[in-house]
């Protein structure tokens, strides 16, 4: 396993950033421009932006906010949220995306990670899976955290990736905005299943949930609230991971 990719993301609702808890009561945290550039400057190794209503609303991405984004970065940027077509996603890739997200669409039609892989190639495919605890294991729901499919969210990964996907951003929608740390169990399963890279989502607020999700076999930790308020830059976050042994990605500029 390489470096430990430490990952920002920028949830945008109507072209501001947002965040809130299992996806409910959300609140401003700011321009995701300014916040890209921010995050840029502090180290983080990649930048996923995801419009979080484009589903639900049954609209396009804002590919405008997206190429604003874009041109701050010289980091990989990944954007999803709205991605329901080939052409939609040749369409990101041209204002400046690395790579796009699909999560809800190819729920509902597994083969357009198919298309996407053959078009674009697998690694600029991410299989986006929302998962929450179901009795019976895991269960991948969609729209936003708001439907249910009834499907295992282990034996959907294994078919993402037999399709294309290059690579999993796996959320817990149990742990996101709570700040109780990344379900370590959830990705523990995930990695037995496949061999992509995995980029742990949802509840990572510590130092420690950030090494505790390496140690279960994901390769990236996604954060949003602690960066957007500053209780940790991405820098400081890095340090603490390189302390406990973790390996990341370093430069002298950032301290």
């Amino acid at each position: 396993m390489g470096a430990f990719r430490v990952v920002p993301c920028l949830d945008v609702d109507r072209g501001r950033v947002v965040k809130g808890v299992r996806f409910q009561d959300l609140r401003t945290m700011g321009d995701p421009v300014a916040l890209a550039q921010r995050y840029r400057d502090e180290g983080a190794d990649e930048l996923v932006f995801l419009d979080i209503s484009a589903t639900v609303e049954g609209r396009e991405t804002m590919r405008w906010v997206v190429g604003q984004v874009a041109e701050v970065l010289d980091i990989p940027f990944c954007v999803g949220g709205g991605v329901r077509t080939v052409e939609d996603a040749r369409k990101l890739l041209a204002a400046g995306a690395d790579k796009v997200a699909v999560n809800s669409a190819a729920v509902a039609n597994p083969e357009l990670l198919s298309q996407l892989a053959a078009l674009l190639g697998s690694q600029s495919v991410v299989l986006a899976v929302d998962a929450r605890r179901a009795p019976w294991g895991f269960e991948v729901v969609t729209h936003g955290g708001t439907v249910p499919t009834g499907r295992d969210v282990v034996s959907w990964v294994q078919e993402g990736v037999e399709r294309g996907a290059g690579e999993l951003l796996l959320t817990s929608i149990d742990r996101d905005g709570t700040g109780q740390g990344f379900d370590v169990e959830l990705l523990a399963a995930v990695r037995k299943a496949v061999s992509v890279p995995i980029v742990a989502s949802g509840g990572g607020t510590l130092p420690e949930h950030f090494v505790a999700a390496f140690q279960a076999g994901a390769d990236a930790g996604l954060a949003a609230s602690i960066f957007h308020q500053q209780q940790m830059t991405v820098a400081d976050l890095k340090r603490r991971l390189a302390a406990a042994g973790v390996p990341v990605r370093w430069e002298e500029a950032w301290g």
